[in-house]
């Protein structure tokens, strides 16, 4: 064989086992990504009693940090306006907790009693496809069938509730520590990050991206906050209007379950439904509370969160119910009301890392 020829044979060889390196270590490191993110995925369903407080706390958090920085610049100290704001939310959650404690057991003691007052109203709505039912089953049979629907027996204990309340209390006394300590000391944990970074321009780079975020999410976060506490109002005076039985305690579960995107407004929705069936007689006025909060959810969804956000923070509807599916999943309800918060953040936070802009592109509506 020519010297030539030789020379391109060895080179094309070369070539092809450069390729099918390549190839191989491509397939390897697809494989440890997948085995990474099994690994996350099951340590934060091992770990999810500590992180649900931690990650609870950090958003709230950030979320006040604005008001503390603020009182800071007015020359009052961190530990103080910290204490003072801690103090406040503590005590407007509590009065909360004290007025819509009463009538949401009274709901749940009552459960029975209303599921039983309830079905039969549900007869003459019924009526119809039974006698659909009923023409079929002559069709297929020869004879009709009725079936007559029996109320559900619903077992309704406080045990439960009393077992569980060390637990919740243990939570959220570690909430409102975490959230005090990291407004006093947040600062001064990024300070430490960016001293121990290589050179300045990391250094620089770093407390950068850092505020550009922490403000970003506080933004959000204020912001879903008050579209949400608006939410709930407004919903409580239109409930009151209608002669709603507690338009406070289904304003609160409008405002809380609004943070749970489409799921929170069709739950809710839901309820309202439920109620206004077995507290009304008539169908029309039953039915009022329910199509009133749908229409009020469309025209907050649809022009008030997307013109005050921007476009900037809207997220896919299929990367959010995605996202829910998945922290649902590993977290439950506490993972679904973190889920849309958590998304805004990592959305955020990839647009800031070189390499990860496809992920906020991706999940941008």
């Amino acid at each position: 064989m020519p010297p030539r020829a030789s020379t391109l044979s060895r080179g094309r060889f070369a070539r092809r086992s450069a390729r099918g390196m390549r190839r191989h270590l491509r397939a390897i490191r697809v494989l440890l990504n997948a085995l990474l993110l099994l690994a996350l995925l099951y340590t934060v369903t091992l770990c999810k009693a500590l992180l649900i407080p931690l990650v609870l706390a950090a958003f709230i958090g950030l979320a006040l940090n604005p008001i503390v920085a603020g009182g800071a610049r007015w020359g009052v100290p961190r530990w103080l306006g910290a204490s003072v704001l801690m103090l406040a939310l503590v005590g407007g959650i509590g009065t909360g907790i004290g007025l819509l404690t009463p009538p949401a057991l009274d709901w749940i003691h009552e459960a029975p009693a209303t599921i039983r007052r309830f079905v039969p109203k549900l007869e003459h709505i019924t009526q119809p496809l039974e006698a659909a039912n009923r023409a079929t089953q002559t069709l297929v049979n020869g004879h009709p069938m009725r079936v007559r629907p029996q109320p559900a027996d619903v077992a309704v204990s406080a045990w439960d509730l009393v077992a569980a309340a060390p637990k919740v209390l243990a939570a959220i006394l570690t909430v409102v520590l975490l959230v005090f300590f990291f407004l006093i000391y947040g600062d001064l944990l990024l300070r430490r990050l960016v001293e121990i970074g290589p050179d300045f321009r990391y250094k620089r780079q770093a407390v950068s991206v850092v505020r550009g975020i922490q403000h970003e999410v506080s933004r959000y976060i204020l912001t879903t906050l008050l579209i949400n506490f608006t939410l709930g109002a407004l919903t409580t005076g239109i409930l009151w209007q209608l002669h709603m039985p507690d338009p406070l305690l289904w304003g609160a579960v409008a405002m809380f379950a609004n943070f749970i995107p489409y799921v929170g407004a069709i739950f809710t929705t839901s309820v309202l439904l439920l109620v206004g069936l077995a507290h009304f007689d008539d169908v029309g006025h039953a039915l009022l509370p329910a199509l009133c909060f749908a229409g009020l959810t469309v025209f907050e969804g649809n022009l008030v969160t997307p013109l005050i956000l921007g476009r900037r923070m809207r997220l896919s509807p299929i990367a959010i119910l995605v996202w829910l599916l998945v922290w649902g999943w590993l977290w439950g309800i506490p993972g679904a009301l973190l889920a849309v918060p958590m998304l805004t953040s990592v959305k955020l936070i990839a647009e800031h890392v070189r390499g990860w802009a496809w992920f906020g592109h991706m999940v941008q509506r």
